[in-house]
């Protein structure tokens, strides 16, 4: 962390220490400059939401703990922003679902690939994507860019934080593609198979503590009843709820 200090009595002490550790991740060249606007922009839809993983948050967590449970080769897709917020949370849920992780980026250099994959070795965990040697049907540019015992050949991929174009790429190939994304109305939530709208180190948390207590058959069982579409449209719609009391209230100040 930087040498500024956040009192823990601070209202939005969590927050802010996350502004922090991307910051921090951006100086030690994990994040790219779009990923500061890109954590304001999440950071504004959790307002939306008030700050708490809600009961569509939930739902969503738990479909995906039980695709990734179900799944013979799932993989864990990493950014700069998902290594900055959440390097230790991704490593434990990893470990508790059998996942392997892999580094993949939109804004690709091999220095950033180079330092989020020591992040990761720096607790004593190897990564792909250092070396990819397959593509992505379908995309331009170095996001296409991938290994082929990791994104290449997993039938179910997490990729939170995503950009639209590559999950949908993702489906293409037949991949069944979880994501965590705080904006319920972007791409990437739209056409994922599961969207956990909730903030990742929440997010990541709660399907760990998930992933402890599920059973394949549980597993199997929330799969079949799970609407992504209708979950979504929970989330907008506590999202249009909840400006209404804060508006009612504001209206009372």
């Amino acid at each position: 962390m930087s040498g500024f200090s956040i009192p823990p009595s601070h209202p939005r002490y969590q927050s802010l220490l996350k502004r922090e550790r991307i910051i921090e991740g951006f100086k030690k060249g994990i994040v790219a400059h779009a990923g500061l606007i890109a954590h304001g922009r999440g950071e504004a839809f959790d307002y939306l939401i008030g700050e708490k993983t809600r009961e569509f948050g939930l739902k969503a967590e738990k479909a995906a703990v039980a695709a990734i449970m179900l799944a013979e080769n799932p993989v864990f897709s990493v950014n700069g922003n998902v290594a900055a917020l959440a390097v230790d949370d991704v490593i434990s849920l990893a470990e508790a679902l059998g996942m392997k992780i892999e580094v993949n980026l939109f804004y690709r250099t091999e220095d950033r690939v180079r330092r989020i994959a020591d992040l990761f070795r720096s607790r004593g965990v190897e990564v792909l994507g250092e070396n990819p040697d397959a593509r992505i049907p379908g995309l331009d540019h170095a996001r296409a860019l991938c290994t082929s015992e990791g994104i290449f050949s997993a039938d179910v991929v997490l990729v939170p934080l995503e950009d639209g174009d590559r999950t949908k790429a993702l489906r293409d190939m037949g991949k069944f593609v979880v994501t965590v994304d705080l904006n319920p109305l972007s791409r990437t939530a739209r056409t994922a198979d599961v969207t956990v709208v909730d903030e990742i180190t929440r997010a990541l948390r709660n399907m760990r503590e998930i992933a402890s207590e599920m059973s394949r058959e549980e597993a199997r069982k929330i799969l079949d009843g799970y609407d992504n579409g209708a979950v979504l449209s929970e989330a907008i719609l506590f999202i249009r709820d909840y400006l209404g009391r804060i508006a009612s209230q504001t209206r009372e100040w």
